[in-house]
């Protein structure tokens, strides 16, 4: 068995986008209206990883503690920017909680991961580090967002019993916890759902890369499970961190739900129906 990668010419690079042109082809026929927004995202992630390719030879040939720590700021910014993109808009500053779940979940697992799991030599080791804190950040972002936006939404569309339990003498955690489970079940279903699956289902990018780099499967194998563990747990904290830190934000000093034109984007339902007994 031959455990050499096989590299990809410039020319076999640029055979790559057929597939490019079969997706575009899909959305010409059944006028999409997706053309561009492939065409220009094709573009960019081209760009972008270029850059990055280039940005990473360097950040490895150096091996700096400070660069790596600027360098994962600077991509729990990013993300934490691209998740509340995808939330509807909230009467707190959401870009605030998204960065510091984020930054925090990705710390505390990346952390673990690197120093004690994986061990690498220096501890801080840019070529293992780096890798390790993106695809953190990368799942991790997507369930803060679906975390956010869940918790928004069902207090949106459950602002009378919220009111009513908070006049009654409920505190603001008592009212909202049922919402904050759901939010949180949100943010964590799609991980769970991907750790059914794997091996079965679906090879992850990570696992299928390793193997067709040249790394043993049953090695790669270890390293993938590694990774969907760590992620699991990533999204677990953030989820959990970023609903704590918004629900307060939804409440004034005197513990009353905040009420915006936020609001009233959507029509109350229910009113009246929903009454303590």
């Amino acid at each position: 068995m031959n455990n050499a990668y096989i590299p990809i010419s410039e020319f076999k690079l640029a055979l790559s986008m057929i597939l490019i042109l079969i997706t575009g082809t899909i959305s010409a026929l059944l006028q999409l209206g997706l053309l561009k927004s492939l065409v220009w995202g094709t573009v960019r992630a081209f760009v972008q990883l270029s850059i990055i390719g280039s940005v990473l030879m360097y950040v490895f040939k150096i091996d700096n503690l400070a660069v790596i720590l600027v360098i994962i700021l600077l991509m729990c910014w990013v993300a934490s920017r691209e998740a509340i993109r995808r939330t509807p808009e909230a009467p707190f500053n959401t870009s605030v909680v998204s960065f510091l779940a984020l930054t925090a979940s990705t710390f505390i697992v990346g952390l673990i991961v690197v120093v004690i799991i994986i061990s690498p030599e220096p501890w801080y080791s840019a070529r293992i580090s780096v890798p390790i804190f993106g695809m953190i950040l990368g799942n991790s972002m997507n369930g803060i967002a679906l975390s956010l936006d869940r918790m928004l939404s069902e207090v949106k569309a459950h602002i009378e019993e919220i009111e009513q339990l908070v006049c009654f003498g409920a505190t603001p955690w008592e009212a909202i916890v049922p919402y904050v489970r759901k939010a949180v079940m949100a943010g964590m279903t799609p991980t769970i759902n991907g750790l059914m699956v794997v091996g079965l289902v679906s090879l992850p990018g990570m696992m299928t890369g390793q193997i067709l780099a040249g790394m043993d499967p049953t090695e790669a194998v270890r390293y993938q499970f590694v990774v969907m563990a760590m992620v699991a747990a990533a999204v677990g904290i953030g989820c959990l961190i970023i609903v704590l830190l918004s629900y307060r934000r939804l409440f004034n000093q005197d513990q009353a739900l905040v009420q915006p034109a936020y609001y009233s984007q959507r029509p109350r339902h229910n009113a009246g129906k929903n009454k303590l007994k």
